[in-house]
């Protein structure tokens, strides 16, 4: 099987072919453009983190049950012939499916995608409801309240920065700077 990248465009169109839901197409976004962000500081593959962002919850409207995703989206992208380094991260940010996270690129997609999430909510609470407006300091005070944004995963949150062996405070800086330079495409 060949197992070359798919451009962007045919990427795009494969999320929006399973996921109808503007939320969740920006979630990709935003998951993407830190993706991006980060493979740029690291010297990596900008277009293989920025694609893995993209499409690793690409089947989730459709199976959203931890018996289907990201289990049937990895088996379509392997039919589709996308990278097996992809595949094997999109399995690892799922901290059930037991796939342990060994490259960079698995361990900065588990530590954004969580992250990302949280930092939009906390943006959508300003009056502005712009990123521009969100510091390090509402983040880290936000994530102290179990109440707020009680789905994301304070734990998965902190073992995400743990795996990339940053502190949680610099990780937090960071992915805020990496959400404000896509801030115009999730509207934010």
């Amino acid at each position: 099987m060949n197992e070359t990248l798919p451009s962007r465009e045919q990427a795009w169109d494969l999320l929006c072919e399973y996921t109808a839901k503007p939320g969740l197409r920006k979630h990709g976004l935003g998951v993407e453009g830190c993706m991006r962000y980060f493979a740029r500081k690291a010297g990596e593959d900008e277009e293989l983190w920025g694609l893995t962002g993209l499409l690793h919850d690409f089947d989730y409207e459709r199976w959203p049950d931890e018996e289907n995703h990201p289990y049937r989206g990895v088996e379509i992208l392997e039919k589709l012939g996308y990278p097996e380094v992809m595949r094997t991260a999109i399995l690892g940010h799922a901290p059930y499916t037991g796939v342990t996270r060994e490259t960079a690129l698995a361990k900065t997609l588990f530590a954004v995608d969580e992250l990302s999430g949280f930092i939009v909510a906390v943006a959508l609470i300003k009056p502005s409801k712009k990123l521009a407006d969100v510091d390090l300091r509402g983040v880290t005070k936000r994530l102290k309240e179990k109440a707020f944004a009680r789905g994301v995963s304070r734990d998965d949150v902190r073992t995400g920065a743990e795996e990339l062996g940053v502190p949680l405070d610099e990780h937090i800086q960071a992915t805020l700077e990496a959400m404000r330079s896509i801030s115009n495409e999730l509207g934010l």
